[in-house]
């Protein structure tokens, strides 16, 4: 016959709590918060019924191509990142807008999903150029040599993949808050820290997530020129195409759920904390989100790619094509920075040695 040992957790400090006999009560030994056994039981029924997360979707987005669709669309392979880029027969393509490498024609394009959706490039190439500049405005700590000496070294319009998601969560999460009161005597100062488990439930809808269906576009980049307004999306058409670039997705809609889900779970998580008023702290413990109405599309967003190289490496920057939002690493001067730091640690130093002065006057 086996024994079974059952342990309780403080939901304040997490550490182990037992029953005192003396209160009658359940009491941690490290924080002191007393339990009440009922409250305890109701808590460890919330525990122990909620269920885990169903984020399961149920999507095939995409349609086939109509006949005769693609008879004017070609395929440049770049023979460095391995990049399979779609365009219209006039374009003429000579580097890898991802890479910066030359590609060769492969051919004609055929197979792969035709996209639902696309938004059309509403800002053009010297638009791309201005925010570029822009871009390096004001940017103290970035070399001299660059902004005077550098050029773009290509810029070129590309309709990125993208996988939108929709669906509604009903979400049930448990936060644990704080309120901290603080005081003092002639002797003590004192901290008093009360904890409270807060319970959310509800339902919110989501519309078009977007996850990027490519692999080489960084997720943080296409993520950081976000967001794209699709209300301006329109059907698909392949006159949309004529003069700029089509990458092909490589990650499939399947692929892309687990980051669906992941923006869908952090917005929802930060969007019921921020019903969550008057704590000091709120941290979520638990969460459980069950989705429903799932389904997925397939849409085209626009992008400009510029890219620039100084000193023997490579920088990527890219704009959002309809709205003009323009992000991109830049070069740090590293003397510039040391100058700048020393000039702010010496200022420091300056103002704690005027404070100890006036100190050993008093």
């Amino acid at each position: 016959m086996s024994a079974t040992l059952l342990e309780y957790k403080c939901p304040c400090c997490g550490g182990k709590i037992e029953f005192d006999s003396s209160l009658q009560k359940m009491k941690c030994p490290y924080c002191d918060t007393e339990f009440d056994m009922q409250t305890l039981k109701d808590y460890d029924n919330v525990l122990n019924n909620q269920p885990a997360d169903d984020m399961n979707w149920e999507s095939t987005p995409g349609n086939e191509w109509h006949e005769g669709e693609t008879d004017n669309l070609s395929v440049y392979v770049c023979n460095s990142c391995g990049g399979e880029i779609v365009c219209d027969n006039t374009t003429a393509a000579t580097h890898c807008p991802f890479c910066d490498n030359p590609v060769v024609m492969a051919g004609k394009f055929s197979g792969d999903l035709r996209p639902d959706y696309v938004i059309p490039f509403k800002l053009d190439k010297k638009a791309a150029k201005e925010a570029f500049n822009r871009h390096l405005q004001g940017k103290k700590l970035l070399p001299k040599v660059f902004r005077d000496q550098n050029h773009i070294d290509e810029i070129k319009g590309v309709y990125v993949p993208f996988w939108l998601f929709d669906a509604e969560a009903d979400a049930n999460i448990r936060y644990k808050a704080t309120r901290v009161r603080v005081w003092s005597d002639s002797t003590y100062d004192y901290t008093d820290t009360s904890f409270y488990s807060i319970i959310r439930g509800g339902n919110i809808a989501f519309e078009h997530v977007p996850v990027d269906g490519s692999s080489k576009m960084a997720d943080d980049l296409m993520e950081s020129i976000e967001p794209f307004n699709f209300n301006e999306a329109v059907d698909f058409q392949t006159a949309y195409l004529s003069g700029y670039f089509a990458d092909k997705y490589d990650v499939t809609a399947e692929q892309s759920i687990d980051r669906a889900n992941q923006r869908i779970k952090s917005s929802t998580e930060a969007q019921f904390a921020s019903t969550v008023n008057g704590y000091a702290s709120v941290t979520p413990e638990s969460t459980s989100i069950q989705l429903s109405n799932s389904k997925a599309k397939y849409a085209l967003y626009p992008v400009w790619l510029l890219t620039t190289s100084w000193n023997g490496e490579q920088y990527i920057f890219a704009m959002n094509g309809q709205t003009g939002k323009f992000v991109g690493n830049l070069p740090l001067d590293k003397n510039a920075y040391w100058k700048w730091f020393g000039a702010i640690a010496g200022a420091i130093g300056a103002a704690v040695f005027a404070v100890l002065s006036l100190l050993w006057l008093l």
